[in-house]
């Protein structure tokens, strides 16, 4: 998506060749603009699978995920990093590792929000080890639903996030991949 590519290498900022940061738009700072674009993109890319259900994380997953859901006409579910004390009844869990806090984190959705039988599509903002991604399939698919597809915003695709949910028979979509960081700088995969 060029729009978002655009982006990245105007405000984008790679910090000791490991990490990108993105807040000025996507993760602290949102442009909703960018967004609605890129969840048109994202719906195009899976109109054809019968989505019923988008699965995200919170907090960054849930702003990238909206405007699928709303393009879509689907529900739009997220799974918590911390279980509120509201939520009594029955869930879903899982954990997942974050790259970015470098923590665990046992995520979880109600059951009543996850009816069984459904095709599912899980989006977040960044594909990196891919534990995020892999956390939310296994909960999805605990609930008897099945994973139709990963929609990622920026993958970066030098490490083995893709190979792992690809190797496992998923289907990922990235806005962006990134093939590199060097001298502080974003290379591209050019598709």
């Amino acid at each position: 998506m060029e729009l978002l590519k655009q982006r990245i290498m105007e405000e984008g900022i790679v910090l000791n060749n490991r990490v990108l940061k993105v807040d000025s738009f996507l993760n602290h700072q949102i442009d909703p603009k960018l967004f609605v674009a890129m969840g048109k993109e994202i719906a195009a890319r899976f109109k054809d699978k019968g989505i019923q259900r988008i699965v995200t994380i919170e907090a960054s997953g849930i702003a990238v995920a909206l405007p699928v859901a709303i393009e879509m006409d689907v529900p739009l579910v997220f799974a918590r990093k911390k279980k509120s004390i509201l939520m009594t009844d029955d869930v879903y869990h899982s954990v997942v590792y974050s790259y970015t806090k470098e923590e665990n984190y046992d995520v979880t959705i109600s059951k009543r929000f996850l009816p069984e039988g459904e095709k599912v599509l899980i989006v977040d903002d960044f594909l990196a080890s891919g534990e995020a991604a892999m956390g939310l399939c296994k909960l999805v698919e605990s609930a008897g639903d099945t994973v139709e597809g990963i929609a990622i915003v920026i993958e970066k695709s030098f490490q083995p996030g893709r190979e792992r949910l690809e190797r496992a028979g998923y289907d990922v979509q990235s806005l962006v991949r990134i093939k590199a960081f060097e001298n502080d700088r974003c290379v591209f995969i050019e598709e």
